[in-house]
């Protein structure tokens, strides 16, 4: 489903700041498959994904979503194929419009616009449906502005409309970090349904070792813009932390404080 062949992306090159973020990496995700990637700051994980999204145009390499070369396209020109959720539960929706027409908006997607009215009957009764799973009692707040829910809430409606329409691809971009442990553990629990109720393929960045290792059924490890670590099955299902973080040691070279370079 997504081929990620020898990508380069390079920061301020040919300056004394210049930032190999991703190097020559290659990643291949079949259909349905769900992989965590964890690694510590500037490991290249955002990077990639922002690759992947077409946010920032890749330097060498190739991207190809469902056999659809997308190397060149830009992140608007991608988004037939793919749902994103991003860390900040600002970004995800339109703060001034009700909760209906943010799902409206998902929903027609890539659709020719017309002169038609704006929500059906029949509409707002699969909205009404599809928010009720969420369990947050928002299948009754179809008229209230996005603003005004919580930053768990605005993340939960961001996921929904990010899957509304089964994309190719879910990018998750440490879409828990800017939430509180409770809520964080909700949306998570949402987001693992969701992946699995739709068999989504999909790419999830996290800081947290044990969501990356509980989560899935691949991990992924980044370090100085390379995959180091690829774990999945059998292996992955048994694998604890302190495990990885001494693999991670063993295979990155950084023998002191690694609890601190993964954080979590």
């Amino acid at each position: 489903m997504l081929r990620v062949e020898e990508i380069t992306k390079i920061f301020n090159p040919g300056t004394i700041n210049e930032k190999v973020a991703v190097d020559k990496l290659s990643l291949h995700l079949a259909p349905g498959e769900f992989v965590t990637v964890i690694g510590g700051n500037g490991a290249g994980k955002s990077t990639l994904l922002n690759a992947v999204a077409g946010t920032w145009p890749v330097d060498g390499g190739r991207i190809t979503i469902d056999g659809n070369d997308v190397t060149a396209l830009a992140d608007f020109q991608r988004a037939p194929y793919i749902g994103r959720v991003f860390q900040d539960p600002m970004l995800g929706t339109a703060p001034d419009m009700w909760l209906e027409e943010n799902l409206a908006l998902a929903l027609r997607r890539g659709q020719k616009r017309g002169i038609k009215w704006g929500i059906s009957k029949e509409e707002r009764v699969f909205y009404r449906e599809r928010l009720e799973t969420l369990g947050l009692g928002l299948e009754d707040r179809l008229s209230t502005k996005v603003g005004l829910l919580s930053g768990g809430q605005r993340q939960a409606i961001t996921l929904l409309m990010a899957t509304l329409k089964q994309p190719k691809l879910l990018l998750l971009d440490e879409h828990t970090a800017a939430l509180d442990p409770a809520t964080a553990e909700k949306v998570l629990e949402l987001s693992d349904n969701m992946i699995s109720e739709g068999n989504l393929t999909t790419l999830m960045i996290t800081h947290n070792m044990k969501d990356a290792i509980r989560l899935g059924n691949r991990l992924i490890m980044m370090n100085q813009g390379k995959i180091i670590l690829d774990i999945s099955g059998e292996e992955k299902k048994h694998l604890t932390k302190q495990e990885l973080l001494d693999r991670f040691a063993e295979i990155s070279g950084v023998q002191e404080e690694t609890d601190s370079v993964l954080l979590s």
